[in-house]
């Protein structure tokens, strides 16, 4: 008997996730079928994809283009809704076997929890859902007997590596980081760095939030955070070291002082892959890595004093509480104003750590508490930066 396809939802499918997501989709169109496909703003790719895919859902996030995409679609057998609600509500489907969550930011939190409510299995590639929520997150996982499955490169190489070895200890995990295209400057030279040139990542291809975020490190901070959560890690179980040459995904050193490492070239579609046909893998044809074009692999420890979210990322995972929802507010905000020329790219740091300082702690917080205090953050964030112009 033919073995029946899984089902994904691919939230964000527009996005740099969701289309390698969908790349790795058609290759291994036997096994995998789309019942869900979500954008934000790129209507006009989401038609693209949804007549190429067929799925039996679509919802474009912003309802003002939602009669386009009902317009486009009108005569194919493919139901079309539009706004946060609908985006929230469809991946709770019945037919849904795994979500694949590829949204930017805070807007990925509600959906994962709804689909988690739901029983689906999370495939998950947005990091601020654990980083603002990881307490209510993971134990609602654990609570409906959800997985959530690591996308992110560096997670992904740590659940490779510890697969296996679930009956033994992880004494720490080694993140890597690539150092993005700063490693190196001082703070004089970051002074006047530009948009474009922080947008030039020198190994990866991915959005400009998260292209900024690894600029400025923020981005590993937000997996470090990540990491604990994922893998039930205590803040000084878990260190980052520089690695430009993007090879060594990242390291898990156990109790008997043994470590393994992930290697392979830098390509999304691996983790995204190994995310989605867990515990299989499958054959595919990404590129094959050659130790002969890399005589030279070399490791280095971060400059947190020059690149100081990395240092405020471990500072609010210390703290906890709602801390790590107020970092990620805040840098969100930052990242946005730095993109349309508000702020400079070490005010960046800046403001999150004013932010950090002046919002109010929670210990203990709920969901309610998670919402207001991402609300107040950007807030707060929004006149920082309107009260230096």
């Amino acid at each position: 008997m033919k073995e029946k396809k899984k089902s994904i939802a691919i939230l964000g499918s527009t996005g740099s996730i969701g289309t390698q997501a969908l790349d790795v989709i058609r290759q291994h169109h036997d096994y995998f079928e789309v019942e869900v496909l979500t954008a934000q703003n790129n209507a006009d790719l989401l038609i693209e994809q949804a007549i190429a895919f067929q799925p039996n859902v679509v919802v474009i996030a912003n309802e003002t283009l939602l009669e386009k995409v009902k317009t486009a679609l009108s005569h194919q057998p493919i139901k079309v809704y539009g706004g946060d609600a609908a985006l929230a509500s469809v991946v709770q489907m019945e037919s849904i076997d795994l979500v694949l969550t590829a949204l930017v930011g805070y807007s990925g939190v509600l959906p994962t929890i709804k689909a988690i409510e739901a029983g689906k299995n999370i495939a998950l590639a947005n990091k601020e859902t654990l980083v603002v929520a990881g307490a209510l997150i993971t134990k609602l996982a654990q609570e409906k007997g959800v997985n959530i499955y690591p996308v992110d490169s560096e997670h992904s190489a740590i659940f490779q590596c510890i697969v296996g070895e679930f009956h033994n200890k992880i004494e720490k995990i080694i993140l890597t980081a690539s150092g993005g295209p700063f490693r190196g400057k001082t703070r004089e030279e970051l002074q006047h760095v530009t948009k474009a040139q922080a947008l030039k990542h020198p190994n990866w291809s991915m959005g400009a939030k998260v292209t900024i975020d690894s600029a400025s490190l923020m981005n590993k901070g937000l997996e470090v955070i990540e990491a604990k959560w994922l893998f039930h890690l205590k803040p000084e179980q878990i260190e980052v070291v520089v690695h430009p040459q993007s090879i060594i995904h990242s390291l898990v050193q156990f109790e008997d002082s043994s470590i393994k490492a992930q290697l392979g070239l830098p390509d999304m579609r691996l983790p995204i892959q190994f995310a989605m046909t867990y515990p299989a893998r499958f054959k595919c044809d990404f590129p094959r890595f050659n130790f002969a074009h890399y005589p030279s692999l070399t490791l280095e420890q971060p400059d947190t004093k020059t690149f100081r979210n990395l240092a405020l990322a471990f500072q609010a995972l210390e703290k906890g509480g709602n801390a790590p929802c107020v970092l990620n507010a805040a840098n969100e905000i930052a990242v946005a104003s730095f993109l349309k020329d508000e702020i400079g790219f070490l005010e960046m740091s800046y403001l999150v750590e004013q932010c950090l300082n002046e919002m109010s702690y929670i210990k203990e917080p709920r969901f309610e508490d998670y919402v207001e205090t991402d609300t107040a953050t950007r807030r707060k964030a929004t006149e920082i930066i309107k009260n230096k112009k």
